[in-house]
């Protein structure tokens, strides 16, 4: 039997990776559009989380989301104790850091100019006021 592979839209994988995010209760929820900025993919989300494990449970509950609906993560970086973990969705890459690695790597600022938006989730806070 051949499983027949599920493509997304871009738009549909940001509304996967958000809801999972929100569930597992990360913090600042960012989406950035780079279409017009970068090659590779056309969404970056953006999340923080309390600790390794926390980021590991973000990871987890993500791809469950996205293999929920059909699809296949193309790969990940960084899982285990790593302070920045990485699921590449294709169309979108999903970024999962602690506060003190968001805060040094700041990709809001790389990316500064991308069209950007919030998750609907209250539980955001603004970089650099842990």
């Amino acid at each position: 039997m051949t499983q027949q592979k599920i493509t997304l839209s871009g738009e549909e994988l940001v509304e996967l990776a958000t809801a999972a995010l929100e569930d597992v209760k990360a913090q600042d929820i960012q989406v950035i559009d780079v279409k017009d900025k970068h090659s590779l993919t056309d969404y970056m989300v953006i999340a923080t989380g309390t600790s390794n494990r926390q980021i590991n449970a973000m990871l987890d509950k993500v791809r469950e989301n996205v293999k929920s609906r059909g699809a296949q993560p193309l790969g990940e970086e960084g899982k285990g104790e790593s302070d920045w973990v990485l699921l590449d969705l294709g169309d979108v890459i999903v970024h999962m850091m602690t506060a003190a690695a968001r805060q040094f790597y700041d990709l809001e600022r790389l990316w500064m100019g991308a069209a950007q938006s919030r998750a609907a989730s209250g539980a955001h806070h603004t970089p650099g006021n842990e």
